[in-house]
């Protein structure tokens, strides 16, 4: 068996698309690898004639084209549904009226599939909206890859002393997007101003998203790309994650298994694997991010029990529990 491993943006100008942003999709494509690596499954990440599956990250154009040509060639073909037509409007600028045409769109790309990983239960309800075929459809997580991710005292005192923390940090990590709550997270610092608020990520330009403010609350840095995330994680004390919509959220897996204690937004994404009080805090609205953040602060027996509960959850989502699934659905694809 031979899958070609294909995500179309690493070859546009050598990847310079993706040079020091750091977003799940990356993190989920070097997880497939070691996935494949780990099953010693030969794979490719260019087009190669004797691939027997092509497994396509994001079906943009050239992704189409290799589709097609998989097709005559009679292989099967795997689509990951990591984008969905949803999240678009709190990305971009004009997002909103690019909503109907990416629904359109991903509903035809995702259709050319013989199999769509889906990274939750909720993805999968959502490309069942969009028209595709339940048949196709088979929920397969991201993962995490605890070898990657894991709690350290070395990379903590490191980052910490990188990023002047001096009290206990309440952060987060992703891309600086509208989507990833960045007026929640301000909001949130803004009522804690005795705590300092630390977000790792790329800061993109206020020509492609909405910037952020010229002036700052004097307890919040936002730290740009930092190549050690795992010590960016680290350094955190209490992870929030304010999102208004995610697939997933592989970033959640990736703070669990580094033992932090989580307070995040309610989303549909998070049913069935995120559990209130038992390896995070949910919380409905604003009203109870704050009230959360407020108990985990003062409680310091409650973050202990929510980091043993997220080292629980990452050991269920590590790759290596994925990857017992993953090699009996690609036999059986291939079976057919």
């Amino acid at each position: 068996m031979k899958i070609c491993l294909y995500l179309e943006y690493l070859h546009f100008f050598n990847g310079f698309l993706y040079k020091n942003i750091g977003t799940g999709l990356l993190s989920s494509y070097d997880n497939q690898k070691r996935s494949l690596r780990a099953l010693n499954i030969d794979f490719t990440e260019k087009w190669a004639d004797d691939c027997d599956i092509l497994q396509i990250n994001t079906p943009w154009l050239k992704s189409l084209w290799l589709i097609k040509k998989a097709r005559r060639q009679g292989k099967k073909v795997i689509i990951w549904a990591h984008v969905a037509a949803e999240e678009i409007p709190e990305v971009f600028r004009f997002g909103k009226l690019l909503f109907p045409i990416a629904k359109r769109y991903l509903a035809y790309a995702y259709g050319q599939a013989d199999l769509v990983f889906c990274p939750s239960e909720y993805t999968k309800r959502l490309m069942l909206g969009y028209g595709l075929p339940e048949k196709i459809l088979f929920v397969q997580s991201n993962g995490v890859d605890s070898s990657v991710f894991y709690p350290s005292a070395e990379k903590r005192a490191i980052a910490r002393q990188q990023q002047n923390c001096q009290k206990l940090v309440v952060g987060t990590v992703g891309l600086v997007i509208p989507r990833k709550g960045v007026d929640k997270f301000l909001a949130l610092a803004q009522k804690h101003p005795n705590q300092q608020f630390l977000w790792f990520g790329k800061i993109y330009s206020k020509l492609i998203v909405k910037g952020l403010p010229k002036v700052l609350p004097n307890n919040v840095k936002f730290t740009g790309f930092v190549e050690d995330i795992n010590a960016a994680f680290n350094a955190i004390d209490i992870f929030v994650f304010l999102s208004s919509g995610e697939n997933q959220g592989m970033v959640l897996l990736e703070a669990a298994a580094c033992g932090l204690p989580m307070v995040v937004r309610a989303l549909p994404a998070y049913e069935g694997w995120l559990v209130h009080n038992e390896n995070c805090l949910i919380a409905k609205d604003e009203k109870e991010t704050n009230e959360y953040l407020d108990l985990l602060i003062k409680d310091e027996e409650l973050r202990k029990k929510l980091s043993h509960g997220a080292l629980e959850l990452a050991k269920t989502e590590d790759i290596k529990e994925q990857n017992k699934k993953l090699q009996k659905v690609y036999l059986d694809l291939l079976a057919k």
